[in-house]
């Protein structure tokens, strides 16, 4: 599929947030700071998508939040492995991997197999597997820059990676974030607040369905707070889904003119 021209990007906030005057960054448990790019704390980063990236591929996406630059290429169905068993539904295999210049330190690109297994768990019960018996779906994805929440990035554009290669699907997934940081809990981080956070929740979700795919909570949460991030990100997954629809629509437009 050819690529093609997509609109500015977009933002995708849960709820309206009211800016006011505070002090430089995060400083233990102070109430009142300014985040490192000036939002809010429940704002997110100003979300963009585009399909096509890859013409090699069955299809690709590419997204970028903030500095945050990934892009996913999807390869398949294929005929799995004779050596593989038998089976009445398809595989999906994952694979996540950074480039040497992604991160601050360079030459440190690599596989990463923890955000391997958590994109095909977040992407695995969105998927019509019973679509595809006996093949096999390859999402590949490369991290371009690492500027915080690099994972929820990756799987909202492997989602769309996927409906690009017509691959069926229940729903589209989407994935937030939210860091806590002393009493405050701020949406979608960036790198610089993520090596701050006492803790961080990262949900993925089908919006259309409401149904949570995958759930990874690190450090300790009160109930409460809990309760606050997955809401937090349930709301920014519903938006965030629109924008990503819209960038579909557009690309199905484009390749029937």
């Amino acid at each position: 599929m050819a690529a093609k021209a997509a609109s500015t990007p977009t933002t995708y906030s849960p709820s309206p947030t009211t800016q006011k005057t505070k002090p430089s960054f995060f400083k233990n448990d102070n109430v009142d700071w300014v985040r490192p790019d000036g939002r809010g704390f429940h704002q997110c980063r100003p979300a963009f998508f585009r399909t096509g990236a890859v013409n090699a591929a069955a299809g690709s996406a590419y997204a970028e939040f903030g500095n945050t630059k990934v892009i996913v290429s999807v390869f398949g169905p294929r005929e799995s492995k004779k050596a593989m068993m038998y089976s009445d539904i398809g595989r999906l295999n994952c694979n996540v991997t950074f480039t040497t210049f992604a991160t601050p330190v360079r030459g440190q690109g690599s596989d990463d197999k923890d955000f391997s297994s958590m994109l095909h768990k977040a992407l695995e019960g969105a998927i019509m597997l019973e679509t595809f018996p006996k093949t096999t779906v390859d999402v590949f994805a490369l991290v371009l820059e690492s500027g915080g929440s690099d994972l929820p990035v990756v799987i909202s554009c492997a989602s769309v990676a996927l409906a690009d290669a017509g691959i069926m699907m229940y729903d589209l997934v989407t994935s937030v974030s939210v860091s806590c940081l002393g009493k405050n809990l701020v949406i979608d981080p960036v790198l610089e607040e993520e090596s701050y956070q006492d803790g961080s929740l990262m949900l993925s979700c089908m919006p259309s369905k409401y149904e949570v795919t995958q759930l990874t909570i690190t450090g300790e949460w009160s109930t409460a707070k809990i309760n606050e991030g997955m809401q937090l990100c349930l709301d920014a997954c519903s938006k965030l889904a629109k924008i990503m629809r819209s960038c579909l629509k557009e690309a199905a437009s484009a390749s029937e003119d």
